[in-house]
C-alpha cells in the first residue's frame, strides 16, 4: 500500500480538495486497497476546522464532496507514516522539507509537477482570485489526479 499525504499551509483549501478529489478517483478505480490518502497544513492555524466554505462550494459545484475534511497540522510522524508527501506549492515544499528527519524514505513532490501545461510551479491559493480562484484550484487538481495516480501506482510496482 502506497500512503500518500497532501500538504499545503492551513489545510483548508488546497491539500483538503486534492484529498478530496485523489480520494474520490481511487474509489471510482477501486484502488481503496492499495492507497491511503490524507491531507494537513504546515501550520495549526486551522487545526479542527472543515474545509473553506468557498473551497467546499467550488469542489461540490464540480461534483466532489469535501464535507469530511478535517484540518490537522503535519507531524514528525508523517515522515515515516506516509511514502509520498506532496507539497501544493514551493513554499509548503521548502517547509516540509526543513523539517524532515534525517532517515525519512518518504518521497517529496510538488503537486504541479503532475499537472499537464502546468501554468506555473504551484498551485495558487484561492483567497486571491474570488470564487473564480477556488473554481481554477479545483480544476487545477482535477488535471493533475490522474498522472498523480499513475505515479503512485508504479511505486507500488
Amino acid at each position: 500500500m502506497i500512503r500518500v499525504l497532501f500538504v499545503c499551509l492551513g489545510n483548508i483549501c488546497r491539500s483538503p480538495t486534492a484529498h478530496g478529489l485523489f480520494a474520490q478517483l481511487v474509489r471510482e478505480r477501486g484502488l481503496e486497497h492499495r492507497v491511503r490518502i490524507d491531507s494537513c497544513g504546515t501550520s495549526g492555524y486551522h487545526v479542527g476546522e472543515g474545509a473553506d466554505r468557498n473551497m467546499a462550494r467550488a469542489a461540490r459545484e464540480a461534483g466532489y464532496d469535501l464535507s469530511d475534511q478535517v484540518s490537522r497540522q503535519l507531524r514528525r510522524s508523517d515522515y515515516t507514516d506516509f511514502d509520498l508527501l506532496v507539497a501544493m506549492d514551493r513554499s509548503n515544499e521548502r517547509g516540509i522539507r526543513s523539517n524532515m528527519p534525517s532517515g525519512s524514505e518518504a518521497q517529496l513532490v510538488r503537486f504541479m509537477e503532475f499537472v499537464p501545461d502546468a501554468p506555473g510551479p504551484d498551485v495558487p491559493d484561492p483567497y486571491y482570485g474570488g470564487m473564480d480562484g477556488f473554481r481554477d484550484v479545483v480544476r487545477l487538481i482535477e488535471a493533475g489526479c490522474e498522472p498523480l495516480l499513475e505515479h503512485v501506482l508504479a511505486m507500488d510496482e
